[in-house]
């Protein structure tokens, strides 16, 4: 019998977007997509003023009302490129991933399958975690200057020394400078490492810079990483053309959603550079983000917290072994179920309300963190 492509039928061809609705939940923000074959998809606005977030997601949805939310790609793209003056930026990227995750929820769904299996199926049985028992992360404690005492840097291996001393020889360290760690500090401080001290060191310069990066390369014997605010393939390829890092920590919350940090993967891949996912939103977007990690090759690591919000606002499927390994996540879209009740109650709480950070040094400076 032959192949008659006129009888195949498309079971996505007639859904499409009949509702949009955006929730500030503390310092986060839910995006609720509706479909009229009762198909409903969920995204996690991350880091952002979520009130202002939550409306200018609100606002962009009538670019894609009453569309074919299948058809992901044409909707990322048209949301990127809506408007030439706020093209890119923190918040419209970050909005954009809420939406994009969605999107792929309600693709899942659609078609039974979790999402990962539209991006190609897995590519490992398990996702590699931090923090567990065996894999931690540390920090410099707040903003310092721009170089330290022989006291100050102490204070800095010594953090070090602690990380490794909970976890073993065998356990993973991460230290994340948070660029707030100028380059002549980061410079000092590194000198003291040996290169298997750290699985990577985070962050060590403010985005932007591409020469500061490779001056730091040269300097510092451990692994460098860094990523999680360069947004879209469009930043990230010009670090990763620098040779500047060893490792890539894209966000799936903040660099563009699925859509994007797949395609980040691929440029990643080509330069022979693992992902080490970061990731500080709640299990909605924690586990949009692992669905890409099972799906890619070149991986190292992710990042993930279970307190970021009350338990039961996102429920999810997988869960940590006793070596800090996770299961991948079950069940078709995301797999990850909202308890709107719950959402509403503790976006509706004023001790969660997004607040302005002030981060200063102890002349009262302003410092980056």
């Amino acid at each position: 019998m032959s192949y008659q492509p006129n009888h195949v039928e498309d079971s996505g061809s007639q859904i499409r977007i009949t509702g949009f609705h955006a929730f500030p939940v503390g310092v986060k923000g839910y995006v609720k997509i509706e479909t009229n074959m009762g198909v409903t998809g969920w995204g996690e606005i991350n880091n952002m003023e979520t009130e202002v977030a939550c409306r200018l997601a609100e606002s962009l949805s009538e670019l894609i009302m009453d569309e074919n939310p299948t058809r992901i790609e044409h909707h990322w793209q048209r949301l990127f490129r809506a408007h030439r003056n706020l093209r890119g930026g923190g918040l419209m990227v970050h909005t954009i991933s809420a939406i994009d995750m969605a999107l792929w929820d309600i693709a899942g769904k659609l078609w039974g399958v979790p999402v990962y299996r539209l991006l190609g199926g897995p590519c490992r049985d398990k996702v590699w975690m931090y923090p567990s028992p065996k894999a931690i992360k540390t920090g410099p404690g707040g903003p310092k200057p721009f170089a330290g005492t022989p006291v100050e840097i102490e204070t800095l291996v010594q953090r070090v020394r602690e990380a490794r001393e909970k976890v073993g020889p065998d356990g993973a360290v991460m230290f994340d400078a948070h660029s707030c760690l100028p380059p002549p500090i980061v410079k000092q401080f590194a000198s003291y490492l040996k290169a298997d001290d750290l699985l990577f060191l985070e962050e060590a310069w403010v985005p932007g810079n591409i020469d500061v990066m490779r001056k730091i390369r040269e300097s510092v014997s451990v692994p460098l990483a860094t990523g999680e605010r360069d947004r879209t393939i469009w930043e990230v390829r010009e670090i990763l053309e620098a040779q500047v890092i060893d490792i890539l920590q894209p966000d799936c919350g903040h660099g563009g959603g699925i859509s994007q940090m797949r395609k980040v993967a691929a440029l990643a891949e080509a330069h022979h550079v693992p992902l080490a996912p970061h990731c500080t939103m709640s299990y909605l977007g924690l586990t949009a983000s692992l669905h890409v990690a099972a799906s890619v090759p070149f991986f190292l690591i992710h990042e993930g917290y279970k307190d970021v919000l009350p338990e039961g606002v996102a429920r999810k499927t997988w869960e940590m072994d006793e070596g800090g390994y996770v299961s991948l996540p079950e069940g078709p879209g995301l797999g990850v179920e909202v308890d709107e009740g719950l959402m509403i109650e503790v976006g509706a709480d004023p001790s969660r309300k997004f607040g302005w950070p002030d981060n200063r040094l102890k002349d009262g400076s302003i410092a980056d963190y």
